[in-house]
C-alpha cells in the first residue's frame, strides 16, 4: 500500500479541507493511503495582534512548507487565499481545486443586514480588504479587530462584543455553522481576495508521483483564474494582508476572461477600481496588465501609505 502524508494546519477548517483532499485521493487512487501531519502554525498561535503585524498570512503556510522540505510530508493543503505568491525553492503549487462560493457574509444576532446597522455600529473583521470595502460604503461604522478561530469569532459575536462580524461564507458552510446565526447577509458588492474559496495543493517538486496524484485534483478554469489573481498581487507587490481585492472570472461561451480589482486605504478612502478583459488564450498576461494599469494610476503610493496608516494605533512590531 502506497502512503502519502498531507501537512495541514490543526484548525477545524484546515482539517476539514485536508480530510476532503484525503478522501478524494483515496477514492481516485485505491492503492494509496493518506495520513495527516497536523501542525499548529504561528498564525494560529498569536491571536492578540493583527495578521499584518506578525508578517501576514504567510505564517499560516511556512511551517507546512518546512515539514515538506524536511521530508515529513509529501504535500500540503492550503486555503489558497493564505498562500503568498512566493513559493520556496524545492516546492511548487501544482494544483487548485474547483472554486466554490467566494462570498463574504455579514453575520449578526441583532440586525438583518448591512443597511440596518445603526450609525456607529461595531463590525468585526481581521481583513484590511474587508475593512476598506465596508468603510467605502458605510464610513460611519466602527471597525474592530477580530482574531481567533471561527468558533471563537462566532462566540464573541454572540456575547455582544460586536454588532456584526464579516467572515468568508465558504468556511462557515463547510463547518455547518451558518444554522446558528440569526441573520446572514452575503455582501455581493465585495470583491474577494486572490484565491478565495479554492484549495491550493503544494508539493515537493522532485516527486513526480505526488504531482501525478495532485494534478487529479486540479480544476483548469480555477487554475487559470487564480493564476491571474496571483500574478496581479505579485506584480503590484501586495502582501496577503494588504487592502487589495482581485477576482477573475471566465465566460466559457465567449471564451473571455475578466479580472476586476480594487485597492485603497483601509479607512475606505483613496480607492482605485479597475476591470480588464481579454481572450481566454491571453490569460497569462492579464494579471500583469491589470497591475501595471493600476500602478500607472498611483497604486504603489496608495499601498505604501495604506500600510503606514493601517495599524497606526498598534505597536509596529514584527514577530
Amino acid at each position: 500500500m502506497e502512503k502519502l502524508i498531507i501537512a495541514t494546519r490543526a484548525s477545524n477548517l484546515a482539517l476539514w479541507q485536508a480530510y476532503y483532499i484525503k478522501e478524494r485521493i483515496e477514492t481516485s487512487f485505491p492503492g494509496v493511503t493518506v495520513e495527516l501531519n497536523e501542525i499548529t502554525s504561528k498564525g494560529d498561535k498569536i491571536l492578540d495582534k493583527p495578521l499584518a503585524l506578525i508578517g501576514g498570512k504567510g505564517h499560516f503556510t511556512k511551517e507546512l512548507e518546512d515539514e515538506m522540505l524536511e521530508g515529513n510530508a509529501d504535500l500540503a493543503v492550503h486555503s489558497l487565499k493564505d498562500v503568498p505568491t512566493y513559493i520556496p525553492e524545492g516546492l511548487e503549487l501544482c494544483a487548485i481545486t474547483q472554486r466554490q462560493d467566494q462570498s463574504d457574509v455579514l453575520l449578526s444576532h441583532t440586525y438583518k443586514s448591512l443597511d440596518e446597522l445603526p450609525q456607529g455600529a461595531t463590525v468585526g473583521t481581521t481583513s484590511l480588504r474587508r475593512r476598506m470595502q465596508l468603510l467605502e460604503k458605510r464610513p460611519d461604522l466602527k471597525v474592530k479587530e477580530l482574531r481567533g478561530n471561527v468558533n471563537t469569532r462566532l462566540r464573541k459575536l454572540k456575547e455582544g462584543q460586536y454588532d456584526a462580524i464579516i467572515l468568508a461564507y465558504i468556511g462557515l458552510h463547510r463547518l455547518d455553522l451558518l444554522k446558528d446565526i440569526p441573520y446572514v447577509e452575503k455582501l455581493d458588492f465585495f470583491i474577494p481576495p486572490m484565491g478565495q474559496a479554492a484549495l491550493g495543493i503544494e508539493i515537493v517538486s522532485s516527486n513526480d508521483r505526488v504531482r501525478e496524484i495532485a494534478m487529479s485534483l486540479n480544476d483548469e478554469n480555477t487554475f487559470i483564474c487564480t493564476k491571474v489573481e496571483r500574478d496581479f498581487v505579485s506584480v503590484i507587490g501586495a502582501g496577503c494582508s494588504a487592502p487589495v481585492a482581485v477576482n477573475a472570472t471566465i465566460d466559457n461561451e465567449a471564451q473571455t476572461i475578466t479580472a476586476r480589482a480594487m485597492l485603497g486605504y483601509p479607512d475606505g478612502t483613496h480607492i482605485l477600481h479597475k476591470t480588464l478583459s481579454a481572450p481566454l488564450n491571453e490569460s497569462d498576461i492579464l494579471g500583469d496588465q491589470l497591475a501595471q494599469s493600476m500602478i500607472e494610476e498611483g497604486a504603489l503610493d496608495i499601498l505604501e501609505q495604506a500600510e503606514k496608516i493601517a495599524f497606526k494605533d498598534e505597536m509596529p512590531e514584527r514577530l
